[in-house]
């Protein structure tokens, strides 16, 4: 089996995918700025401690984010440190070179640093996270309402998308894209929102928004979502449940 580096592998995605890759036989370490079990120490903004970090790692699986700030030069000190990895896995998002949002592009700046950077690649783009859609609802607790958006989407468990990870692990680098997941349903927010609702046992009304722009019209065109049959098999539902 693969001796493996996972960048990010204690954020939400991170810990299934390193629970997953261990029941699979692997060999997991998690690169982290603080020390732990199981863990090396490197920074992935300033480089220091990440030629260490990745020497003996077969595989690299690069989950870890900033949320767009510094993910670009992050994967650009990673990629340097990372010339003689057999394999780079990278998780991305579906639907970013056809959204305008900001940290889309800086996904697809990040996916663009692995494609130049000669290193033997396999990136995976996913739909939205099961967890985003409950955190987007959650945070309007203080609302009379539920604000749900007139669109569409087919959010995935981080559990699913852990899963298609250990599988490309014990796959060749695709050198590109591998085909894109999504959840088991298409929903629309509304009925994400009815979902919630009845798994929180909240009593308030869902109030559809409809927005202008060309970030909500990407959305509502169901640039989000995925051509072909669904990956995910966890629906929302479950997921709350």
């Amino acid at each position: 089996m693969n001796s493996i580096l996972v960048t990010g592998g204690t954020g939400h995605l991170g810990r299934p995918t390193v629970s997953q890759l261990r029941a699979a036989g692997h060999q997991v370490r998690v690169l982290s700025r603080k020390h732990g079990p199981d863990r090396v120490v490197a920074d992935l903004t300033t480089g220091a401690g990440l030629e260490a970090a990745v020497e003996g790692a077969a595989v690299i699986v690069h989950l870890a984010t900033s949320l767009g700030r510094q993910d670009a030069q992050q994967t650009r000190r990673l990629v340097e440190a990372a010339a003689g990895v057999q394999h780079l896995v990278v998780m991305s998002i579906a639907g970013i070179d056809r959204i305008p949002l900001s940290y889309y592009k800086t996904k697809l700046e990040v996916e663009q640093v692995i494609e130049q950077s000669g290193v033997p690649y396999t990136i995976q783009r996913a739909t939205q996270f099961h967890d985003l859609i409950d955190r987007v609802f959650s945070a309007q607790r203080y609302l009379p309402v539920v604000v749900a958006p007139t669109i569409s989407l087919q959010p995935i468990a981080v559990e699913d998308v852990a899963a298609r990870l250990t599988e490309l692990v014990g796959q060749p680098p695709v050198k590109g894209r591998a085909p894109d997941i999504g959840g088991p349903e298409r929903r629309t927010v509304r009925d994400l929102a009815r979902i919630w609702k009845q798994a929180k046992s909240s009593h308030r009304p869902i109030v559809p928004l409809r927005l202008g722009g060309k970030v909500f019209r990407a959305f509502a065109n169901g640039d989000a979502m995925v051509d072909g049959p669904a990956y995910g098999r966890i629906t929302f539902a479950e997921h709350l449940g």
